[in-house]
């Protein structure tokens, strides 16, 4: 799966109004975390994630970690906060942040 550059574009524009759902702290990556975010991009299709880490390297490190074991794709990383996305065929439309924002996408 990979995002075209319009694609992304549009995450992004949507990815601006959000808020992270989860945050990855210096104690990594737990099967806890990885069911929670499992569950949010289930429901959601395309989050936030802040990484709570110092060292960029670290947080290079373990965003790779979370997009590999998530199977997302990376849409946008800003400082400690990434933009995840993975679609959703049966998502419910009153909680996918794509479906909710499709007709945003940043212009009024």
């Amino acid at each position: 799966m990979s995002l075209s550059p319009a694609q992304k574009k549009a995450f992004r524009s949507i990815g601006h109004y959000l808020n992270p759902v989860v945050t990855v702290s210096e104690n990594g990556v737990s099967d806890n975390l990885l069911a929670e975010l499992g569950r949010a991009l289930t429901d959601h299709e395309l989050i936030k994630v802040k990484l709570a880490l110092p060292d960029r390297d670290d947080r290079t490190a373990m965003l790779d970690e979370l997009i590999k074991d998530s199977q997302a794709e990376l849409v946008q990383t800003i400082g400690k906060t990434a933009l995840l996305y993975r679609p959703n065929p049966k998502v419910n439309p009153k909680l996918s942040n794509i479906k909710r924002f499709e007709n945003h996408h940043g212009r009024r």
